[in-house]
Order: C-alpha cells, then sequence, then structure tokens
C-alpha cells in the first residue's frame, strides 16, 4: 500500500513539474511581448484549480499514510496555493489578472513564485522517489 502511495505521488508531482514549467515559459513569453497579457492570465488560470487540486491531494494522501514530515513539507505550499485562490478580488479575472499582472511588480512576483514551486517540486520528486524504491524494497 505504501508503494501504490509514493507511486501516486511521484506521477502527480511530474504533472506539477509539467505546470510549473510552463508556467514560467508562459510568464516569461508575457515578459518579453511574445503574447498579450490577456492571452497568458487565460492560459494561466486555466491551470490554477488542477495544481491547487493535485497539490491538495497530495497533502492529504501522505497524512492518511501518516507520514509526517512529507505532509508538514507539503502543508504550507498546499495552504500558500488555496490562500491564493481564496483571496483573489472579487473584479479579477482569477488569479492572474491582465489589468494588474503589469502591476507593481506582479510579473516578477509570479515569475519567482513560479521558479520556488519548481524547485520544490523538484525536491520533492527525488524524495518521493527515494520513498518509492525504498517502499517496493521493503515489499
Amino acid at each position: 500500500m505504501e508503494s501504490v502511495v509514493f507511486i501516486f505521488s511521484l506521477i502527480d508531482c511530474c504533472a506539477l513539474i509539467f505546470l510549473s514549467v510552463y508556467f514560467i515559459i508562459t510568464l516569461s513569453d508575457l515578459e518579453c511581448d511574445y503574447i498579450n497579457a490577456r492571452s497568458c492570465c487565460s492560459k494561466l488560470n486555466k491551470w490554477v484549480i488542477p495544481e491547487l487540486i493535485g497539490h491538495t491531494i497530495v497533502t492529504v494522501l501522505m497524512l492518511i499514510s501518516l507520514h509526517w514530515f512529507i505532509f508538514l513539507l507539503n502543508l504550507p505550499v498546499a495552504t500558500w496555493n488555496i490562500y491564493r485562490y481564496i483571496m483573489v478580488p472579487s473584479g479579477n479575472m482569477g488569479v492572474f489578472d491582465p489589468t494588474e499582472i503589469h502591476n507593481r511588480g506582479q510579473l516578477k512576483s509570479h515569475m519567482k513564485e513560479a521558479m520556488v514551486k519548481l524547485g520544490f517540486h523538484l525536491l520533492c520528486f527525488f524524495m518521493y522517489l527515494y520513498s518509492m524504491i525504498l517502499a517496493l524494497i521493503n515489499d
């Protein structure tokens, strides 16, 4: 059972790494003016909820399977994703809003957030890979 948990977490982590890279590429395209703000924000907002669900599922799965260290490592990022989604102002298009993305350095902060998430997901990937191998050896 433990190996199944880590196999699922590894697959989910691969999807989250892909999403982080997609966010970085799309935001850098906006920064270089290859796409406009509206199309960039609509592309990114489409993937905010799947990212939130994917990360929350892994966090809850680690809580249920009693892997406390991994749960506590994932909890701040999952909480940040939920907080960011809940605190979207009522008039905005979503987490990424085309009218505000160039104001107050939001583009840079979104880019930094995507880079930090990429690093976090890469760390988690290797941690899940190690745990999966350990679980398969012990079974």
